[in-house]
């Protein structure tokens, strides 16, 4: 009997394998893909929306393709991805962190490209990120439409700052997960200043918006919150953040409290100029532009170093220590909150894509109602998804500033006088060049209106806002 010689066997089952493997690929790209794709940094829920997204599309007849390394690997001439399956989806759904590669590259639009939608039959582009990562988004989906390329572009809005534009209530997923792990390690913080009898200096995440910095801030009854939506009368200097935070310190005195908790946001960086944050003395490494990298330095040092220094030139003796919240809340598991809202904005992406929507981010109302929310709508003049900022002149906002923040006002410049030689450049309200604040009115209710609520259901007294959407 007639043996081939071993590397011919060899060849043979090696071109088999070949065929087998462009016979499974061309199977692949002939079925209608959903690609998904992460990028910005990281956020509690991730992985649940990709699991979501994942299970859903693969169980209605679609193959999932998982992007590593963000728009970068979809314009690349040789992008990373893996096939997504019910197993890995299972297996992710609850963890932080994200199974896709995250990356902030953003493509120009001379970068974008068809090869890898045609080449995979991609019929769905899922985008899972923060107010870049949208205007990224938009920017693809009206170049898909210029290529006649029929491709459904959908984002899901994520990102612990909760500065995504969306309807008033409706928070960005991660966003109470990062939230609730800063409350824990905040709450330890104040124990330790109560405890020790000193102060904290606290620099919480927050990029433009302060949610954060003023969610833990208030959740944990800090007498000092700082962000920048605050200085809506007055430019934001690191002398009026300085002032007011030794204006809290100088009010708990007066109180008879010698310790104390301020945090920060980060975000008061996004609107100084480089010449001021030069002027902190900081030694700061330099990009190839002559910026600051403000990356490589702890914000909350730089606030603790000029809160020390003003402390020593008034001789006042409060000891206070600098601490960061910021990169330990990005990747921590997600409450269940988000566990069921990424779940929700998951499987709300197939029921966009069944309705024809494009171009849009996916929101879920508090009765689990799926709507758009067109990225077009929300965008400025140059095509960039506007920042939702925290509106300091809420009645939610006012009532935690008004009665549970600790600052000098015109009734301790008596006081004040012992520690400081002007209390006036130490009044808060001053400081940020606001009126003095009248109390927050409660809304009377008639005696006709509580009887109406008070006869019907709990469940009818909640009117339903229809939103009608238009596709597009």
């Amino acid at each position: 009997m007639f043996r081939p010689p071993r590397a011919t066997k060899h060849r043979a089952a090696s071109e088999i394998k070949k065929k087998a493997s462009e016979t499974k690929e061309k199977n692949t790209r002939m079925k209608n893909a959903v690609a998904i794709l992460c990028a910005g940094g990281p956020a509690p829920g991730i992985n649940t929306v990709i699991s979501a997204v994942t299970k859903i599309f693969s169980q209605n007849g679609f193959q999932v393709i998982g992007l590593n390394g963000g728009f970068k690997s979809l314009v690349s001439d040789e992008p990373d991805f893996i096939y997504l399956d019910f197993d890995l989806a299972d297996n992710i759904y609850s963890r932080g962190g994200s199974a896709l590669v995250m990356s902030r590259y953003k493509p120009t639009d001379k970068e974008f490209r068809t090869d890898f939608f045609e080449r995979y039959n991609v019929k769905v582009l899922v985008t899972i990120g923060g107010d870049d990562t949208a205007s990224t988004a938009n920017r693809m989906t009206k170049f898909l439409r210029s290529k006649n390329l029929k491709v459904s572009s959908i984002h899901v809005p994520k990102t612990i700052d909760n500065d995504l534009p969306l309807p008033a209530g409706y928070p960005t997923f991660g966003y109470n997960s990062a939230k609730e792990e800063g409350v824990k390690l905040a709450t330890t913080l104040y124990e330790d200043a109560r405890t020790s009898g000193n102060w904290f200096v606290v620099s919480a995440m927050g990029r433009e918006a302060g949610h954060l910095a003023f969610g833990i801030g208030a959740a944990c009854h800090y007498p000092m919150i700082i962000i920048p939506e605050m200085f809506n009368k007055t430019p934001i200097t690191f002398d009026k953040i300085t002032r007011l935070v030794v204006s809290s310190m100088v009010k708990r005195r007066l109180m008879g409290i010698p310790y104390g908790v301020a945090v920060i946001s980060e975000g008061v960086f996004h609107f100084m100029t480089d010449q001021e944050v030069i002027n902190t003395g900081i030694q700061f490494t330099y990009d190839e532009h002559g910026h600051p990298e403000l990356g490589n330095v702890s914000k909350s040092h730089i606030f603790n170093m000029l809160v020390q220094q003003r402390l020593k030139t008034l001789r006042i003796k409060v000891k206070s220590r600098p601490n960061e919240l910021g990169y330990e809340l990005r990747c921590c598991r997600p409450i269940a909150y988000d566990l069921s809202y990424a779940t929700q904005l998951g499987l709300g992406v197939y029921e966009l894509y069944q309705q024809g929507f494009s171009g849009c981010m996916v929101t879920v109302g508090r009765d689990g109602s799926v709507e758009p929310l067109f990225m077009d709508d929300v965008a400025d003049e140059n095509g960039k998804i506007k920042p939702r900022l925290v509106d300091v002149e809420s009645r939610k906002v006012q009532q935690i500033i008004q009665n549970n923040l600790h600052y000098v006002t015109p009734e301790d410049y008596k006081g004040a006088a012992k520690f400081v030689d002007d209390p006036q450049e130490y009044d808060f309200m001053k400081i940020l060049g606001w009126k003095a604040s009248e109390p927050i009115k409660k809304k009377a209710v008639t005696t006709s209106a509580a009887k109406k609520v008070a006869a019907k259901p709990a469940a009818t007294t909640t009117v339903k806002k229809k939103v009608v959407a238009k596709k597009r």
